[in-house]
């Protein structure tokens, strides 16, 4: 019976691979491989020639049996583009399919984007929450982002180039001109860690390349009830739902919830975000 080792890999340098993922890719019998032509270039970088089958989100139920009976015959190494599988991939199913037939699983700790950001953004780490990739439609992009308003852990969040100013704009809508590291290319030759405010950020980056990792503050604490209660943030938050088009429950449902503001106090800021306190 064979093992799955799950493989951190570089997320840019390749100088990055610890030696004993180095050793143990070179060990297996075979490589699970997000995208086989980047992961063939860090088996070359190691000399290392194994054979390989791709693996993604779009075939990795259809590769699973051929993944298990691989693994009833020897090792098998699961690894992603760059940093851990299971962080944004389909990794996490993967384990969870192979463990329920009884193969062993280890992991075989590496590089990460979320914590390289984080160490190296100067913004508070002991407690952080992870965003992945935020959804792509404006709508439901501010109103995920509404649901996090009051959370006083740094927010960290991926990004793609088309989308960065997009999403920093909606950032400053939602939730104020906060401080923001935007790490670009952590790494990679052309590796840039831009720190300030949203709106700076919003400035500097028009025209946005590269791979984004953003980090952004937490609420401010506003006293024992750790919610925000400041009635400007609220209406904020509402403007900006209404403009990606929320209905008038959805969206005072979620400031409420967001704020810790009274239901018949949100309501109010509602009529008001209309221009028409009549309702």
């Amino acid at each position: 019976m064979g093992t799955l080792y799950v493989v951190g890999t570089p997320i840019g340098n390749l100088e990055d691979i610890t030696l004993r993922a180095a050793r143990v890719l070179g060990e297996v019998s075979l490589v699970a491989a997000e995208d086989t032509r980047v992961s063939r270039r860090l088996l070359s970088h190691l000399g290392v020639r194994v054979p390989m089958v791709s693996c993604n989100e779009h075939n990795w139920q259809q590769r699973l049996p051929e993944l298990l009976k691989s693994l009833s015959e020897g090792d098998v190494a699961l690894v992603t583009d760059a940093g851990m599988p299971g962080v944004s991939d389909p990794g996490a199913p993967i384990v969870s399919a192979v463990t329920e037939e009884g193969f062993p699983v280890q992991v075989i700790p590496g590089p990460s984007a979320v914590t390289a950001a984080l160490a190296v953004s100067g913004m508070p780490a002991d407690a952080f929450l992870f965003l992945g990739f935020l959804p792509r439609r404006r709508k439901e992009r501010r109103e995920r982002l509404a649901r996090v308003a009051a959370i006083r852990e740094t927010l960290v969040a991926f990004e793609a180039p088309h989308r960065l100013r997009d999403v920093l704009s909606d950032l400053l809508q939602t939730l104020g001109d906060r401080n923001i590291a935007v790490c670009r290319e952590l790494t990679k030759l052309h590796e840039e860690v831009w720190r300030g405010s949203v709106s700076g950020a919003l400035e500097y980056f028009d025209t946005p390349r590269g791979e984004f990792v953003l980090g952004v503050a937490g609420a401010e604490d506003s006293g024992d009830s750790g919610q925000l209660t400041d009635p400007e943030v609220a209406r904020k938050q509402l403007a900006s739902l209404r403009q990606s088009g929320s209905r008038a429950r959805d969206a005072v449902a979620q400031v409420t919830a967001a704020t810790g503001l009274p239901r018949s106090e949100v309501y109010r800021l509602w009529l008001e975000t209309s221009g028409d306190s009549a309702g």
